[in-house]
């Protein structure tokens, strides 16, 4: 697919730049657009000679002859389009920002990747000569090691207009999303070349600025650190005239850039930039290009598309590049306190495609049953540890119900309650509350006794804003408390209708067997579950204090014989089957070492890994299809990627079938 037929998403000037560009490529221009204004659309068309024409962007994503689109609708509706366009199997190039937020561009990201198409983010003068030439002397090493890039982007539209989309918070206003991405796109890409990567991750960004009387930044500046110590400095601002240059000083020399966002202009030409090496004379250095900075970036996706490929490459915008872009951007955004109405909790009371939220097809969760629930429970539990605020949590959970799970774990200590209250609100907000399964976990330590249980249950419901809890799971247990007290307190509230099931975790079996013992003989109900760790790797010291492990084999034998399920807390071992986070090279987080380093859960490790290149997925999911291939007695496996990449390796699980011979392999059985 060379002749890629695009259609543009909103008839403004940026999208007149793109149609002009499309002139001058292979395409010979865009085949449709479309505006909620048909006849604005119409007018556009006319001034580019189009010849299709829709008054509402549904139309055009309907058009089966389109290809691709290019989005430039206000930052606030890029996400919404975004999705909608993967969702119709339609290539994309979307304007900078991608999205408003990490959140956001997770999940347009994860759209793209479910529809298998190409997504870019649309920074043109990632795509020139220019810019790849810089790249690559930074990689080359012309001016020695990295130290210090100075970016700035900035330019005053006045006051005259508060309502239009520079000041206008609604619209995303302000100068960071604006301009001021571009300098962090450049930092972010001259330190990872100066790192020998694609692209770098800060790791650490402070700011500062100044938040107008609309509610935008006018102004603001920030200091990036990347690793090797290189520092970043960036300007933006809408209120505020600046140099607009780039500036890269090395050990050995430096580089200085005069034209770096809008380098040669829409037309074929030439830019250049100056070069010292050392205590040599500067040299100049010339860029020319045969086509304008917009038909350089629409051929860098037709190129990409025509392929075969869904991610632009180096020194475009990659989606792990636009994920870093986004996630500097927000805590560029953090440390200047500035927020956008579209982050609201009533903002995310629909999902980010405005459509209600609905199980995907085909739903391939395995669901299980526990006595006493009443529900069928997805196989994969979602653990609520990782959730940062309504996005964050809007994002990954939106996607696991999308998936087919419908069980989510949290506790009364996660986060000081804030999970807790993220999961509630996204239950009002997705009115699912009778759809999922809630389980609660409280009388952690020191609170394990009867009124703790008391006491925390009802915070935590209150967090949660419902009535009952489909399961419960003290945290820990107290064996300087007879378990008779235990198991009536828990009735009384079973009784009440304040909980369905209940359970221990962490609890011994032993004092699970004479729990239901004393139950058994007083006439109530016992406990139906445990949820103890159980995964691929075996725990070799407790995670957290008093915490146990269900896949022992004496654990096991008693799982089998009693039918008692568990519902094990880090079945993936915390990230150990994924290499780069966990080899003998890497002794960085005690907490992974201690608790699974040993010889034979790395021998396990490599099986998994090589499992996974048979199944074309990654070693984490092969550590999670271990967990689902237990048949012997009911497991069930809690999971908790923080990002929607991690469910996607974490849910590719559900692909793999492995053999009950693969599954004795992978625990040394055999």
């Amino acid at each position: 697919m060379t002749n890629v037929r695009w259609g543009l998403l909103a008839a403004g000037g940026i999208a007149g730049a793109y149609a002009h560009a499309l002139q001058q490529t292979a395409s010979k221009g865009a085949a449709a657009v479309a505006s909620r204004d048909k006849a604005k659309a119409q007018k556009f068309a006319d001034n580019f000679k189009i010849p299709k024409v829709y008054g509402s962007y549904e139309e055009l994503l309907a058009d089966k002859d389109i290809d691709a689109v290019y989005i430039s609708t206000p930052h606030p509706h890029h996400a919404e389009w975004a999705i909608k366009a993967a969702d119709a199997g339609k290539h994309m190039v979307c304007e900078k920002p991608l999205t408003m937020s990490l959140a956001d561009t997770m999940t347009v990201i994860e759209a793209a990747r479910r529809n298998n198409v190409f997504l870019m983010e649309a920074f043109m003068y990632r795509c020139t000569p220019q810019t790849a030439k810089v790249y690559q002397l930074i990689r080359d090493g012309a001016i020695g090691q990295v130290r210090i890039i100075n970016a700035s982007f900035a330019f005053t539209c006045g006051y005259g207009n508060p309502d239009g989309r520079l000041m206008n918070p609604a619209l995303g206003g302000g100068g960071i999303l604006d301009v001021g991405c571009y300098t962090v796109s450049m930092a972010r890409l001259i330190a990872g070349a100066a790192l020998g990567k694609d692209f770098a991750d800060p790791i650490d960004v402070q700011g500062a600025g100044h938040i107008g009387k609309t509610g935008v930044d006018e102004w603001a500046a920030a200091t990036l650190k990347f690793d090797n110590d290189i520092l970043a400095r960036l300007l933006t601002g809408v209120q505020i005239n600046a140099e607009n240059s780039v500036v890269i000083w090395g050990s050995d020399g430096r580089i200085e850039i005069p034209s770096p966002w809008f380098v040669h202009g829409r037309e074929p030409g030439s830019a250049s930039f100056t070069l010292q090496r050392g205590g040599k004379d500067p040299e100049q250095v010339p860029c020319p290009a045969d086509k304008g900075i917009y038909a350089l970036e629409a051929e860098i996706a037709m190129t990409a598309i025509a392929k075969g490929h869904t991610q632009a490459p180096c020194p475009a915008m990659s989606w792990g590049d636009s994920l870093s872009q986004a996630r500097t951007i927000d805590r560029w955004r953090a440390a200047i306190g500035l927020s956008y109405p579209c982050e609201t909790v009533a903002a995310y009371a629909q999902p980010l495609d405005r459509k209600p939220l609905a199980i995907r097809s085909p739903n391939k969760m395995p669901y299980g049953e526990i006595p006493g629930v009443g529900k069928k429970i997805s196989r994969l539990i979602m653990g609520t540890m990782a959730q940062e605020n309504i996005g964050h949590a809007t994002a990954l959970f939106d996607d696991f119900y999308a998936r087919g799970g419908n069980a989510f774990d949290t506790a009364h200590i996660y986060a000081g309650g804030n999970t807790e209250v993220l999961l509630g609100q996204w239950l009002k907000n997705r009115g699912l509350r009778e759809k999922v399964v809630v389980i609660v976990k409280g009388a952690h330590p020191p609170a394990t006794h009867v009124q703790g249980i008391r006491e925390q249950f009802n915070v935590s419901l209150d967090r949660l804003k419902i009535d009952y809890a489909d399961m419960y799971f003290m945290h820990r247990d107290n064996t300087d408390i007879p378990v008779g007290e235990f198991v009536d307190c828990l009735n009384e509230l079973k009784a009440a209708g304040r909980v369905r099931a209940f359970g221990g975790s962490n609890w011994t079996k032993e004092r699970i067997d004479a729990a239901n013992a004393y139950a058994a003989k007083a006439g109530k109900t016992g406990f139906v579950a445990v949820s103890n760790n159980f995964s691929l790797a075996q725990m070799l010291n407790p995670l957290w204090g008093g915490c146990l492990a269900s896949s022992t084999p004496e654990y096991r034998a008693w799982h089998k014989k009693t039918q008692i399920a568990n519902l094990a807390w880090s079945a993936q071992a915390r990230g150990f089957f994924d290499p780069a986070r966990a080899s003998k090279a890497n002794t960085s987080d005690p907490g992974m070492v201690a608790t699974w380093y040993s010889d034979d859960n790395f021998r396990r490790q490599g099986r998994a890994i090589e499992l996974a290149a048979k199944y074309k997925c990654h070693p984490m999911a092969i550590a999670t299809a271990y967990v689902l291939g237990i048949k012997d007695f009911p497991l069930f496996a809690m999971v908790g990627p923080a990002t929607l990449e991690e469910s996607a390796a974490t849910f590719a699980a559900l692909d793999v079938q492995l053999t009950d011979k693969e599954v004795r392999w992978l625990n040394l059985e055999d």
